[in-house]
């Protein structure tokens, strides 16, 4: 099935192995067949990958847009060991994201990582927190029944 694709002025585009950059008006154009497309919103720039999930995002993005995504496992597969190692409570995001890639549905993976670097900022702010203290809720501002 053709993918319609729209783009606004110069947005940026990835299709198969290749960016593609849109002048200074909307386009519309369409892809037959299969090959890896990534829209600007879901590329992750190498700069950009300044946390550890980030990087497992970027080497997964590689792997998705890679002629040969194999290229890519070792390093992946090291992001893995030293995000697991310093918290352990990823593993269920990266046993998802591990299974995906095992199956081929790297798109999948891809998106899988998103969530990963969602749970990532909630324990960095949680650790900014610090130990004891928590967001005040509702509960906290009723008084204590007897």
């Amino acid at each position: 099935m053709p993918l319609q694709v729209e783009l606004r002025p110069h947005e940026r585009i990835i299709i198969g192995d290749s960016l593609l950059i849109n002048g200074p008006q909307r386009a519309r154009f369409t892809i037959k067949g299969t090959v890896p497309i990534l829209r600007e919103k879901d590329i992750m720039r190498p700069e950009q990958a300044d946390t550890p999930a980030k990087r497992i995002y970027l080497a997964v993005q590689l792997m998705y847009t890679s002629r040969n995504p194999s290229d890519h496992h070792e390093l992946y597969f090291s992001l893995v060991r030293d995000i697991v190692q310093a918290a352990p409570s990823t593993w269920p995001y990266i046993e998802v994201i591990n299974n995906q890639i095992l199956t081929g549905n790297l798109y999948k993976a891809l998106k899988e990582s998103r969530k990963l670097i969602g749970y990532e900022q909630e324990l960095m702010q949680h650790a900014k927190r610090g130990p004891g203290l928590r967001k005040r809720g509702k509960a906290d501002l009723e008084p204590a029944r007897a």
